[in-house]
């Protein structure tokens, strides 16, 4: 069997203690016990000895008393192997040391996240040019490398130098020394960080190595050479939770070693080393905007690019267009990697199109769960439309992009949305998000093949859905976002009624509670119905009483007449009650048209939204007239009589199995369109043709 780390670490603690022993007999020899000895900079006296022996070494005598602690049970190998070092590093000068002053500096920006990890990198690179990328990359990431080791001579820091890059604070690089001993500074500047703001005393050891464990984001990076020196050396440094990331084969590791992230990680491709370390280490990084030629910002969120101010148009169509997020093996997923495949705007062609485009977006996080790719994949829409001069609409394979004339002139091009995704996927939901990349597809055939393996995703997630009932839930939730608009609307989301926004499904507002537990997306408890048919119970009445600030105290899910459900302003569509009809039309927010009732879409939300509820006006998701309880306390979708014919073709073959599920096979040739009716005289006439079953229902008013 190969030798393990521990088996080996046991023997060069030995021989490191031994050798530390004769360093320091004979610096007594030389000077006597009470010779002064100690770091400069610094009133942490030995910061690792001082720490975790609770020993103020201030002369040799207070050295051998500490020499003599490591030697007894109860220390572990790797902690015993750093106390020797952290001696003799003192002995030999103390050259390389992070005075307090520097730790001062440099711990305020770890706390307050300026800096998001520290590298310990020992050894040089295995070239100039990669040296530079390595410590190029780090510093992207707001991750301060610190250098130390050299084979044969050769450092890192030299590396940087023949490149003309200079060190120090300011450009996240800190040589600790030539030697592999000085990686022992890193370490003790991290207990000096535990005493200085964790608030530790000396001698508090198991605290102290928790809280560098979880407030110093540091791992080793070996380069290019080890001996069991300096393999045990990461053996010390996994004991404050330190990874060790190398282009070596090194020994194995024990098992009981592991800590709370992976303990030793091989990675020979220096292109995929700095995202491999991060990843390793837990390192939450949090990318910058991402550098875009026009402005990006959530108050551009619902700026319309209109027919004259248009330069392309993606989607719109079905089978144009799908966008695509879904979770990967850690493997599978290269961090920040943006591709686009196949011709930009502006290589497409005569025309503004509408042009094919399809959004992959892969990631991966150890806590992602495949219930959250369907919310995260919900956020494409609001963040590509934070982007000046672009809109988005819609969602799977029922979205659309426009772009405008002069976000082309001022640069847009399609890469421009991965890096949008890619940087706001860290940003707001890095505590997830580990991994992402974003592959745009414009070729036809790429598209159309592509958007056969996303229909089986969302066939799978829909079926899931599907499965599932109001009645088959004991919890529904809450949906508080868009009380920014609607101070008191309060959206409750159930299996079968999705948010009027199209954007959560019940799946999607039980996931979004799961990452974000004090979020918009609340539980609320059944509890005992009211009133089945018109879907009402005392718990929902309760809370969207409390959360709509006692506003509104009754709440039907299930009816458009009876204290019905509020209506925020970003609905989807809109039903609404046309009498002589004895039904209901949907209209969709793209339809700019003229509907029977002598309303466009912007005159109906003028009377639905701003979070009340009015009796025969009703905000809903698309989706939503797909559902059994579709406005089931007045008959359901027998109900429906006139819809645009952009929506009935959105809506499509789901629609037709919805009809044919509920014996009316024909509803979706009787249900009127704008190219049959556009009054109300119109639509009576068309719908006595057609012999539409809800002329046979009773009133609705």
């Amino acid at each position: 069997m190969p030798e393990t780390l521990s088996e080996s670490g046991e023997r060069v603690r030995a021989a490191i203690s031994g050798l530390t022993r004769r360093a320091l007999d004979k610096a007594i020899a030389e000077s006597g016990k009470s010779a002064k000895v100690g770091f400069p900079g610094t009133s942490y006296y030995l910061p690792l000895v001082n720490s975790l022996l609770n020993i103020k070494v201030k002369n040799l005598g207070d050295l051998a008393i500490a020499l003599e602690e490591t030697g007894k049970p109860g220390l572990s190998q790797g902690l015993a192997l750093l106390l020797c070092e952290e001696m003799l590093a003192v002995l030999a000068g103390g050259a390389g040391f992070i005075p307090d002053k520097l730790l001062r500096s440099l711990g305020l920006k770890l706390v307050d996240g300026r800096i998001s990890g520290v590298a310990v990198i020992l050894g040089p690179a295995k070239d100039d040019d990669s040296a530079l990328t390595l410590v190029r990359d780090f510093k992207s990431k707001g991750v301060i490398s610190l250098l130390a080791g050299n084979t044969n001579g050769r450092t890192l820091e030299s590396q940087l130098k023949d490149k003309g890059v200079e060190t120090g604070l300011e450009n996240y690089i800190l040589p600790l020394g030539c030697d592999y001993l000085s990686a022992v500074y890193a370490v003790n500047f991290a207990a000096r960080m535990a005493l200085s703001y964790g608030g530790f005393k000396p001698g508090q050891r198991q605290e102290i190595i928790n809280y560098i464990r979880g407030h110093f984001p540091a791992f080793v990076l070996l380069l290019g050479y080890a001996d069991e020196a300096v393999v045990a050396t990461g053996l010390g440094a996994m004991v404050f939770g330190f990874p060790i990331i190398s282009d070596l084969e090194l020994p194995l590791i024990n098992k009981r070693e592991a800590g709370l992230f992976d303990t030793l990680v091989i990675e020979k491709d220096y292109k995929k080393i700095p995202s491999r370390c991060i990843f390793t280490r837990g390192i939450k990084v949090r990318p910058s905007k991402p550098t875009l030629p026009f402005a990006y910002s959530a108050a551009f969120e619902g700026e319309r690019v209109r027919g004259e101010e248009l330069q392309a148009e993606f989607g719109g169509k079905p089978g144009l267009s799908f966008e695509l997020l879904i979770s990967r093996e850690e493997r599978e997923v290269e961090d920040g990697n943006i591709e686009l495949i196949g011709p930009d705007i502006g290589q497409l062609g005569e025309g503004s199109g509408p042009w094919p485009l399809a959004i992959v977006v892969d990631v991966y996080g150890r806590k992602m769960q495949k219930d959250i790719e369907p919310v995260l994949e919900r956020q494409i829409h609001r963040f590509i439309n934070y982007a000046m001069g672009l809109m988005h609409l819609g969602q799977r394979d029922m979205n659309s992009i426009r772009v405008s004339r002069d976000a082309f002139i001022k640069g847009f091009r399609l890469k421009h949305i991965g890096a949008i995704l890619h940087s706001m996927l860290h940003q707001e939901y890095g505590a997830i998000v580990d991994k992402a990349q974003v592959k745009l597809y414009t070729g036809k055939e790429d598209v159309e093949r592509l958007l056969v393996l996303a229909k089986e995703v969302f066939a799978g997630r829909d079926e899931r859905l599907r499965t599932m009932t109001d009645e088959s839930v004991d919890t529904y939730y809450s949906c508080l976002i868009c009380q920014s608009s609607a101070p008191n609307h309060v959206c409750v989301v159930t299996p079968e009624r999705p948010g009027l926004c199209g954007a959560y499904s019940w799946l999607d507002a039980k996931a979004s509670f799961e990452i974000v537990p004090t979020g918009p997306n609340q539980p609320i408890l059944k509890g005992e119905a009211l009133d089945k048919r018109l879907g009402e119970w005392e718990s929902v009445n309760k809370f969207v009483e409390d959360k709509s600030n006692r506003t509104i105290n009754r709440v039907s899910i299930y009816s458009l007449m009876d204290n019905p459900h509020s209506s925020c302003g970003f609905f989807e569509c809109i039903a609404a009650v046309i009498p002589e009809a004895r039904g209901v039309m949907v209209v969709n927010r793209d339809y700019c048209g003229m509907t029977p009732l002598g309303m466009d879409f912007a005159a109906l939300a003028n009377s639905a939204g701003g979070g009340i509820q009015v009796p025969g006006f009703l905000g809903i998701g698309k989706l939503y007239v797909l559902s059994r309880k579709f406005i089931s306390a007045e008959g359901g979708v027998r109900r429906l009589v006139w819809m645009p014919r952009g929506l009935k073709e959105l809506l499509g073959e789901r629609l037709r199995n919805i009809v044919r599920d509920i014996g009316e096979p024909d509803l979706l040739e009787q249900i009127a369109d704008e190219e049959v009716a556009t009054t109300v005289e119109e639509l009576l006439g068309f719908l006595s043709r057609v012999k539409h079953p809800a002329l046979s229902m009773g009133p609705l008013i």
